[in-house]
């Protein structure tokens, strides 16, 4: 599996991911809401960790050069 986000792109993705998860772990968002956000934050900061996007190579995008 090669990486397909640049390191600008993957920041942006673990940073969002930790901000989502921590809103929500805080209680800021209730319901279905919260668990959005859970998921969400977690794809993003799983994605971001490993430089891989699923959706990235589904379409044959990418941002690394």
């Amino acid at each position: 599996m090669k990486t397909n986000e640049s390191l600008l792109d993957r920041i942006i993705r673990v940073v969002l991911g930790v901000v989502l998860v921590v809103i929500a772990y805080l209680g800021v968002l209730t319901g279905a809401w919260q668990w959005v956000a859970y998921v969400v934050g977690a794809i993003a900061l799983i994605t971001g960790i490993v430089g891989f996007c699923p959706l990235y190579a589904v379409f044959g995008f990418q941002t690394k050069k």
